[in-house]
């Protein structure tokens, strides 16, 4: 039995990698997404295309710009005397905010009367724009403090007005809020998720279209020691994958794991055992590449949306929270990223492994039962 196992994986390896475009597949495509995406899914606001119109021509006012443009938040892409400038830099897309500084701002900062500055937002990314809103609010106060002078600062913690309560916060597990270091463990996974699919379903389905699985069926071969030759190889190949895009999270983007690297794997193999059981499904319905190509990507996109990648479950429709429990990208997102970031072991994560190991070992019996059914 084991002599024809091993055959059979000889055979997949060999079939494998000397496609070109199966190669092509297996080892750039995800060195390529993970990049792509890693520098493009950020929730990270900075650089925003700022508009200034500075009517007051003052040193101070000209200090304040300064320091929206030294935050590294701000971009000032266009200077302009007129006001309604603004507001037609905002409806071509060209600035996302606008900074008008009227006259009388110095003499208002000297005479000790309260000086107004203006910012307008684009609101129609409302997240960028909220945050530009917080950065700006932040910036001026920064910049109000530090030209007051002690007696006016005593005089203004003295105040009924300021707040009793000293707010003092302190991120855990993620101090600098970089986002990166969210979305790249995120990314790991779901480039795992499509590679393993469209390798296991397109590669069955290619050897059904090239008529050689008609010709194993004929052999001795047993059922179930075709299907462990068939799925072994693109285990074993999504793996290498795992590490590959792995040290690439780890050392490209320098994203930190606090965790064990043992665990991470034992977790991804769980995760395949969904994947390979999920794409061994789809070759078994579909008649064509194309076909499985489709249906993979039928189950893929649901997935990520379903998964927490994008969107908080929390914030989902009753009855789309209830379907993310089928989605094994659910539970891989929450065992990467806590193993990444939290240095989380078994004894927090093991009801995602739980749960893994379930949906795994039941897509996996009941797509062999399927492809059984197909060669019978």
């Amino acid at each position: 039995m084991w002599e024809r196992i091993y055959r059979m994986l000889v055979k997949e390896f060999i079939q494998v990698l000397r496609d070109p475009r199966m190669k092509a597949l297996i080892f750039v495509m995800p060195v390529v997404q993970l990049i792509m995406f890693g520098y493009a899914v950020t929730t990270d606001v900075d650089h925003i295309k700022t508009a200034v119109c500075d009517l007051d021509k003052s040193p101070q006012s000209r200090a304040l710009i300064e320091r929206f443009t030294a935050s590294g938040y701000f971009t000032v892409v266009d200077n302009t005397d007129r006001p309604e400038r603004l507001g037609e830099l905002l409806d071509r897309g060209k600035a996302i905010v606008g900074i008008q500084i009227n006259r009388g701002f110095a003499d208002d900062l000297r005479s000790g009367r309260q000086a107004a500055i203006q910012t307008i937002v684009d609101g129609t990314d409302s997240n960028t724009g909220t945050v530009a809103m917080d950065y700006a609010q932040r910036i001026t106060q920064e910049f109000s403090r530090a030209r007051s002078t002690p007696i006016e600062l005593a005089q203004l913690a003295q105040s009924p007005q300021t707040n009793p309560i000293e707010l003092r916060s302190r991120a855990w597990f993620n101090p600098d809020l970089k986002s990166r270091y969210y979305n790249v463990p995120g990314v790991i996974a779901v480039v795992v998720l499509l590679i393993s699919l469209l390798l296991t379903a397109m590669a069955i389905v290619r050897e059904r279209e090239i008529g050689t699985m008609e010709q194993l069926m004929v052999t001795p071969i047993r059922p179930f020691e075709l299907i462990l030759g068939k799925t072994l190889p693109f285990v074993l190949i999504s793996f290498i994958d795992v590490l590959v895009v792995t040290f690439i999270g780890i050392n490209w983007f320098n994203v930190p794991i606090h965790g064990s690297l043992g665990l991470l794997l034992f977790g991804a193999g769980l995760y395949l055992m969904s994947t390979i059981g999920i794409g061994l499904f789809i070759s078994t319905i579909s008649q064509t590449q194309q076909q499985a190509l489709m249906s993979s990507f039928f189950f893929y996109l649901p997935a990520v949306l379903l998964s927490g990648f994008m969107f908080p479950i929390s914030n989902m429709p009753e009855p789309a929270q209830w379907l993310t429990y089928l989605n094994p990208l659910r539970y891989f997102l929450v065992i990467i990223r806590d193993i990444f970031l939290k240095g989380s072991g078994w004894e927090i994560l093991w009801p995602q492994f739980a749960a893994l190991a379930v949906l795994g070992s039941t897509l996996l019996i009941i797509s062999s039962l399927r492809f059984q059914k197909r060669m019978t």
